[in-house]
């Protein structure tokens, strides 16, 4: 594929059908932490940036096991 002058690109019928656009569907970019460029439906971008943060969270729960428990977390709040 080429992109024109006037930035424009034709998207395959065969890519519209699997991602179901339309005539007339909104679309945006969005570019993925990998640096990869996803072109969504308007609107599913929210959804993935949400994703994205809860798999951040995912990876990072229980990452900061200080070998304390919680009473002596709280003791120390406390002080």
């Amino acid at each position: 594929m080429r992109i024109t002058t006037k930035g424009q690109v034709t998207i395959p019928q065969s890519v519209r059908d699997l991602a179901g656009f339309q005539p007339g569907t909104e679309v945006e970019f969005v570019i993925g932490d990998d640096g990869i460029v996803r072109v969504l439906a308007a609107g599913q971008g929210d959804d993935q940036k949400a994703r994205r943060m809860d798999a951040a969270i995912a990876r990072l729960r229980g990452s900061a096991d200080t070998g304390l428990s919680t009473d002596e977390i709280m003791a120390l709040t406390r002080q």
